[in-house]
C-alpha cells in the first residue's frame, strides 16, 4: 500500500515538474523554424524527405528517453523524503522558518569529512565529546583562529556533530568563544561553498540564455528543481539568482553565538539548535521550559549542527520578512563589494522580538571578536582523516 502511495505521489509530482519545465522552463531554448511541408509524390521516385524525417524523429525519441530517465531519478529522491519525510515548519517570533531542502543535489562536489556516532537518543549529540578532546583535536590539525586571521593557513573542513556537553562549565569567555567559532566557522564555509557552486552554474546558464543558446534539457530540470527549493516561480533567473547566494560568516557567526548562548543552552547542546528555529510540529523539536499558556511552539532540533546551519540560511535565502537582506546582498554584488556581515546585520531587525535592539547586540559581536576578518574565506581542499576523533 505505502508503495503504491508513494508511486503515485511521485508519478504527479515528477509529472508537475517536467511539464512545468517544458511548458516554461525558464529560459527557453531558440526555436528552429519549422520547414514547409512538401506534397507527396504520387507517382513514381523516392521521397526525398523520408531520410530527414527518420533523423527527427530519432532525435525526438532519443530526448524523450533522457528526460525520461532524469525523472525517475527525481521521482526516486522524491520517494526517499516521502519515506523520511521533514518534520513541519520552523519560525522564528515573527518570520517563518522553514528546513533547509536536500531533495536536489548541489554542484558542490563532496567535502573530505570525519566521521563519528551521534549519542543514542532523540536529537544528535555526541558522547564522550569534551572541550579538552575537541581542543585538541583543532591542535592536532593546527587550526587558530589567529593563524586564519592572518592568512597564513585555510580553515581545515572540520565538521562537528554536535558541541560539547561541558561547554557551560568553561568558565574563561575566551576559551569559550574560541572553541565555539572553530566549531560553527568550518560549517558555514561548506554551506556557502555549496550555494556559491551552484550559483555559479546559475550564472553561466543565464549567460548562455543571454546569448540566445538553447539550454539543455538537463539544465532545464536542474532550474525547475532549484525555482521550486528557493521558492521561486519559473522563468524568474534574476530572482533565483538573487537569492542563491551565501552569508557572511561573521553575521552567521554573531548570530549563532547570540541564539545559542555561546553553544551553552539547552536547546544547543541537546537539538544542535545554534539559531532559534520555532516549530509547530508535534516531533522534532525541544519544548522550552516556562513556555507561556495557550503557545505550543517549541524549538526546533537537528541531528547535526550541519543541518541547522543549512535551514538558518536556506530561511535567510528564501523567506519573505529577508528581503531587504537580500536586496542590500544583491546590492553590494552588483557593486564589486565584497559581502560584509556588520553592514547587512541591519537588514536583521525582522529576526528577532528585539528589532534594533537585536541589532546592535549582533554588530557589537561582530566588532568586539573581529568577526569581520573571516568574510570572504573557504575551506582548505586538504583531506583530513581521523580514526576516533569527535566531528563528523
Amino acid at each position: 500500500m505505502l508503495a503504491e502511495i508513494t508511486y503515485s505521489y511521485c508519478s504527479a509530482r515528477f509529472g508537475s515538474i517536467v511539464h512545468r519545465f517544458i511548458k516554461d522552463p525558464g529560459v527557453a531554448p531558440r526555436e528552429i523554424p519549422e520547414q514547409p511541408r512538401r506534397s507527396k509524390r504520387t507517382s513514381g521516385g523516392t521521397n526525398n524527405n523520408g531520410s530527414g524525417a527518420e533523423r527527427r524523429s530519432t532525435v525526438r525519441a532519443f530526448e524523450k528517453s533522457t528526460i525520461s530517465l532524469l525523472g525517475l531519478s527525481v521521482a526516486g529522491v522524491i520517494a526517499l523524503a516521502l519515506l523520511n519525510p521533514i518534520d513541519g515548519q520552523t519560525v522564528s517570533p515573527q518570520a517563518d522558518f522553514a528546513e533547509s531542502v536536500a531533495d536536489f543535489e548541489t554542484a558542490a562536489g563532496p567535502l573530505p569529512i570525519m566521521t563519528r556516532r551521534a549519542r543514542s537518543g532523540s536529537f544528535g549529540g555526541t558522547s564522550g565529546l569534551t572541550v579538552s578532546k575537541l581542543a585538541q583535536t583543532f591542535s592536532n590539525y593546527d587550526y587558530y583562529l589567529d593563524t586564519v586571521r592572518s592568512g597564513h593557513r585555510d580553515v581545515p573542513p572540520l565538521f562537528i556533530v554536535s558541541l560539547p556537553s561541558d561547554m557551560p562549565r568553561i568558565r574563561a569567555p575566551e576559551q569559550r568563544k574560541n572553541i565555539f567559532f572553530k566549531t560553527v566557522l568550518p560549517l558555514i564555509l561548506k554551506v556557502n561553498g555549496e550555494i556559491s557552486a551552484d550559483r555559479e552554474r546559475l550564472t553561466k546558464i543565464r549567460a548562455a540564455a543571454l546569448d540566445g543558446k538553447a539550454i539543455p534539457a538537463v539544465d532545464r530540470l536542474w532550474l525547475a528543481a532549484m525555482a521550486e527549493r528557493f521558492r521561486v516561480k519559473s522563468g524568474r533567473l534574476g530572482e533565483l539568482q538573487r537569492r542563491m547566494d551565501s552569508v557572511p560568516p561573521s553575521l552567521a557567526m554573531a548570530q549563532a553565538a547570540e541564539e545559542s548562548g555561546w553553544g551553552t543552552s539547552r536547546f544547543a547542546l541537546e537539538g544542535n539548535a545554534l539559531f532559534g528555529q520555532w516549530t509547530f510540529s508535534s516531533v522534532g523539536g525541544i519544548v522550552p521550559k516556562g513556555r507561556e499558556e495557550g503557545l505550543n511552539h517549541s524549538i526546533k532540533a537537528f541531528d547535526q549542527l550541519l543541518d541547522a546551519v543549512r535551514a538558518y540560511v536556506h530561511n535567510l535565502n528564501t523567506h519573505k520578512a529577508y528581503r531587504e537582506f537580500r536586496q542590500e546582498r544583491a546590492a553590494l554584488r552588483s557593486q564589486g563589494t565584497d559581502l560584509n556581515g556588520e553592514a547587512l546585520a541591519g537588514s536583521m531587525v525582522r529576526y528577532s522580538e528585539r528589532g534594533d535592539k537585536y541589532v546592535r547586540t549582533i554588530r557589537t559581536i561582530i566588532r568586539t571578536n573581529k568577526l569581520l576578518d573571516f568574510d570572504g574565506l573557504s575551506l582548505s581542499d586538504k583531506i583530513v582523516t581521523v580514526s576516533d576523533g569527535p566531528a563528523i
